[in-house]
């Protein structure tokens, strides 16, 4: 069947037409520009747009060049200066000045622009210098202190290493906080000796270091220098400690007796 075209549709066809060949040419004219890469850039390998190359850096929709200093080279970073001074420089203002190792040192591992002292020198005055150990004393590793400490059964005092002396029943320690010695177990420190510990009947050694060094056994409490039976009054049994008394329930502590809760009378 043909297509019948009237007035309207005729009319209707040319308007579109009309408007099809004004926006067209913009079409065409956009779909055919492609960014422009301004020198010494190049197109990003993935997405649109581009990047500088390497010893340049963006600015103001250019790449300007990145003035690298002799005895560096470029990072090609969009922070800081775009330089790296080269291992065994330091950066000084706009150049890179060689690193002065002083005698006994050497250029650090992690950042290669400062120095560190061999093993057995210490950082004194810009100079690496030699830590004097005493006899019976060794090298530590900590950039600490003295750089040395003492072998066991010594001590530093005055800047040599001096033996400790131990007491009978007594032991070396590895800490040196104190005497560097403790006594024995049953035994306790007391004017730089050790001195049996007296436990009395119905007593034991304990592992505590403060108080007498002994407690009492269970249903036995402290009584001066000795350990005497609990009394248990009427309605109360021994405590979680065994040294004392609670009352049953629905008794209540009352003095030395154990009496009725009035509220349960």
């Amino acid at each position: 069947m043909a297509k019948i075209f009237t007035g309207t549709n005729i009319s209707l066809c040319i308007l579109f037409q009309c408007a099809l060949s004004m926006v067209a040419p913009e079409i065409s004219h956009a779909e055919g520009v492609s960014p422009e890469i301004p020198p010494n850039a190049t197109a990003k390998r993935y997405g649109t747009g581009w990047e500088c190359d390497r010893s340049f850096r963006e600015v103001d929709r250019a790449c300007t060049a990145v003035f690298v200093p002799d005895n560096a080279y470029s990072t090609n970073s969009s922070y800081g200066v775009g330089w790296q001074c080269n291992r065994g420089y330091k950066k000084n203002g706009e150049t890179c000045v060689a690193v002065v190792l002083p005698a006994n040192a050497y250029l650090s591992a992690s950042t290669g622009d400062i120095w560190k002292c061999e093993r057995g020198y210490r950082e004194i005055n810009d100079g690496c210098e030699v830590i004097a150990v005493p006899a019976n004393g060794y090298l530590t590793e900590s950039t600490y202190g003295s750089g040395w400490t003492c072998e066991r059964g010594y001590r530093a005092v005055d800047g040599a290493c001096s033996a400790i002396s131990v007491p009978a029943n007594g032991y070396i320690t590895d800490s040196y906080a104190d005497s560097g010695w403790r006594c024995d177990r049953g035994y306790r420190a007391l004017a730089g000796a050790c001195v049996a510990i007296a436990v009395p009947a119905h007593g034991y050694l304990s592992n505590s270091t403060y108080g007498p060094g002994w407690a009492c056994d269970r249903g036995y409490r402290v009584d001066g220098l000795s350990c005497v039976a609990v009394e248990l009054p009427q309605n109360a049994h021994l405590n979680f400690s065994g040294n004392d008394w609670n009352c049953n329930e629905p008794y209540r502590r009352q003095e030395r007796g154990c009496v009725m809760d009035s509220r349960n009378e």
